[in-house]
C-alpha cells in the first residue's frame, strides 16, 4: 500500500526541495494520484482535483486527515505551487483557459511524474527516476541554478575569487574586501570571511593561531578579519545589516580572544549607507571605527586621535 512516508521519499527522489518533503506534501501527492489507503503506487492515476473539494476532501474521506478551511492557501502556496514548478503537478490541464480565480481551477499529476511513481517499489524505480530527471529536470536544480545566477562574486586581495550567497549582507562584505581593504589595509590577508549560507567561507586557523587568536567553538569572530602585515594590524570588521555593530559588549568579547595577540587590534563597524549607520549609531563603542560603503574614501572615528590605532 502507498504510505505518506513513501510519498515523501518519492518527492525527494524526483528533486523537490527539502521544504516539500513534509507530510502535507506527501499527502497531497497521494491525493493527486487518486490513491486509497489500500492502493499501491502502480494504481496511481491522472485525475482532476480542486483543492478544497478535491484534495482536502479526498484526504478527509479516505485518510481521516482534516485540514482547517484556511489550510487551502497553505496547500496552494507551499505545496502545489512548487509541485507545478517541479513538473510533478499540472495546473488546469483539462481547462487551460480558466480564469485565475475560477472555482473550477484544478490540479493533477503530470504524465511524466505519473509514469515514474507507478514504478515506485519495483526494480525499475531508479531507471524511472532517471528518466524523469532527464526529461523534466529537478526543481532543486532549478532553484540552485537561479540562486547561482545571483551569487555575489568577490575578489580577494591575493587575486583569488570566491562567491557569496546573494543578499545585502554579503553585498556589504564584498565591498569590505574590494573597497575598504585596498584603501585602509592595502595588501592585507583575509583571515576570516563569513557567508550567510556557509557561515565560514574562509578561515585561516593556522595564521590566526600564530597571531595569538586561537579559534575554538566558543569564539565568535566578526564577519571579516583582515591582517595588515606591513603595520601588524588585525582588523575585526562587522558588516552591519541585521546584526549589530561594534558595541561595547562586542568589543569586550573580541578583546578577550585577542588578549594574547601582539598585533594591534582595530574594531570596525561597516554599513551599506548612512541611513543604516544612523540607525545603529547609538550602539557603537567608543575607540572603534566606522566605514560606510557608499562613501568608501572616508571613515568616522569614534575618538579621532585613535584612528586605526590600538585601544591600549
Amino acid at each position: 500500500m502507498a504510505t505518506v512516508e513513501e510519498a515523501q521519499t518519492i518527492l525527494k527522489a524526483l528533486g523537490m526541495p527539502p521544504a516539500q518533503h513534509n507530510r502535507m506534501s506527501g499527502l497531497t501527492l497521494i491525493a493527486l494520484c487518486g490513491l486509497m489507503p489500500n492502493s499501491t503506487w502502480k494504481e496511481a492515476k491522472r485525475a482532476r482535483y480542486t483543492i478544497t473539494k478535491g484534495i482536502m476532501s479526498h484526504l478527509t474521506e479516505h485518510y481521516g486527515v482534516v485540514y482547517a478551511p484556511n489550510t487551502r492557501e497553505t496547500i496552494r502556496r507551499q505545496v502545489l505551487h512548487q509541485l507545478v514548478q517541479g513538473r510533478i503537478a499540472d495546473y488546469n490541464p483539462f481547462e487551460p483557459n480558466l480564469a485565475t480565480n475560477s472555482p473550477r481551477a484544478h490540479y493533477t499529476i503530470t504524465e511524466a511524474a505519473l509514469k515514474a511513481v507507478r514504478f515506485y517499489g519495483s526494480e525499475d524505480w531508479d531507471d524511472a527516476v532517471h528518466e524523469f530527471h532527464s526529461s523534466q529536470g529537478s526543481l532543486l536544480e532549478i532553484y540552485d541554478h537561479n540562486r547561482n545566477l545571483h551569487m555575489v562574486p568577490v575578489r580577494l586581495p591575493d587575486g583569488q575569487n570566491e562567491e557569496l550567497a546573494p543578499g545585502k549582507h554579503n553585498d556589504l562584505q564584498k565591498n569590505i574586501i574590494e573597497q575598504f581593504a585596498p584603501r585602509f589595509a592595502p595588501g592585507s590577508d583575509v583571515l576570516y570571511l563569513g557567508d550567510t549560507a556557509k557561515k565560514q567561507l574562509i578561515i585561516d586557523k593556522d595564521k590566526l593561531d600564530k597571531l595569538g587568536v586561537p579559534i575554538t567553538d566558543h569564539n565568535k569572530l566578526p564577519d571579516v578579519v583582515l591582517y595588515d602585515r606591513e603595520r601588524n594590524r588585525l582588523l575585526f570588521i562587522e558588516a552591519v545589516t541585521s546584526h549589530g555593530p561594534m558595541s561595547p559588549k562586542r568589543v569586550v568579547e573580541l578583546e578577550d580572544i585577542t588578549s594574547n595577540c601582539d598585533s594591534v587590534a582595530i574594531f570596525v563597524s561597516a554599513f551599506l549607507n548612512f541611513a543604516e549607520f544612523r540607525r545603529h549609531s547609538k550602539k557603537i563603542s567608543w575607540d572603534t571605527e566606522v566605514w560606510i560603503s557608499d562613501q568608501p574614501d572616508h571613515m568616522i572615528h569614534y575618538n579621532g586621535d585613535r584612528f586605526l590605532e590600538s585601544r591600549s
